[in-house]
């Protein structure tokens, strides 16, 4: 019986690590994979203008922005087609680890929850964080504290709803699946404001002359280290390419330039 035991066990331990070496292997072939399929699926949120939005091309509906131009650059790195991936962005996280996506580049934040269960590029963009008011309401608005007992918008999921949670403790938060239903909400009155972060803030405001931004400092999360790509765990040969590219972006003002690029356009979503 102990001998029975023993084996079992052994079997068991066998198992497990041939698992792991298969789910190894898997994460490290991924750019094998990828390349052998010719197409690099990207789960994005499109509602994140200048770095992921929609807009009439050709006649077309298309999703364009400055994330997009980043994958389009990894795509290209890597020899292959970029297949765009809409979808809300409380599942974007979730495609990649669920396979449906290879990466997701959607103004991702890195953070140690994340971190357990995902790999995560260099940065390749810090932005702060705003509040989308009425602009009628720049008066009544200046602090934290004016919102008490207010209802205040925050995408689900994202770090701007820790803001409303954490520092704003006494407004009620409202998640919403999608920055343009929160600005939505603001512009009928049904919540007072908004936290987005301040360029794609400011796209909205500039696209809608009844929005202003709050004249309020608010302070850096301390687990917000900038935008980031999220990979599948162990996905090192990836992360390598992924890098490679931002650094390059970075250092001849290819990310800048596609950001503003973007902004200019994102000047016309409504």
């Amino acid at each position: 019986m102990k001998m029975k035991k023993i084996g079992l066990v052994t079997l068991a331990i066998g198992a497990a690590l041939t698992l792991a070496a298969c789910g190894n292997s898997t994460a490290k072939n991924q750019v094998d994979t990828i390349k052998k399929n010719k197409t690099l699926t990207v789960a994005l949120s499109a509602d994140y203008p200048p770095f992921e939005f929609q807009t009439i091309q050709n006649g077309k509906n298309v999703v364009v922005g400055s994330d997009v131009d980043l994958a389009k650059a990894i795509g290209k790195e890597l020899g292959v087609k970029v297949k765009i991936s809409n979808m809300d962005f409380s599942n974007v996280l979730t495609a990649v680890s669920t396979g449906k996506a290879d990466l997701a580049i959607s103004g991702i934040t890195y953070t140690k929850d994340r971190a357990k269960s995902y790999n995560f590029s260099k940065i390749y963009y810090h932005s702060p964080n705003s509040i989308i008011i009425k602009k009628s309401n720049l008066n009544k608005y200046t602090s934290f504290d004016d919102f008490a007992n207010k209802e205040v918008a925050a995408q689900k999921g994202s770090l701007q709803e820790k803001i409303v949670l954490n520092d704003m403790k006494k407004s009620t938060d409202i998640s919403l699946a999608t920055i343009g239903d929160e600005v939505n909400e603001v512009k009928t009155g049904k919540v007072e404001g908004a936290v987005v972060e301040k360029l794609i803030a400011k796209s909205y405001v500039d696209a809608n002359p009844d929005l202003a931004l709050a004249n309020i400092d608010i302070p850096t999360l301390k687990n917000d280290f900038g935008m980031s790509v999220a990979l599948p765990k162990n996905s090192d040969q990836l992360t390598k390419v992924v890098n490679k590219v931002i650094t390059q972006m970075l250092a001849d003002g290819t990310m800048e330039k596609n950001v503003q690029k973007n902004y200019e356009l994102a000047k016309s979503v409504k």
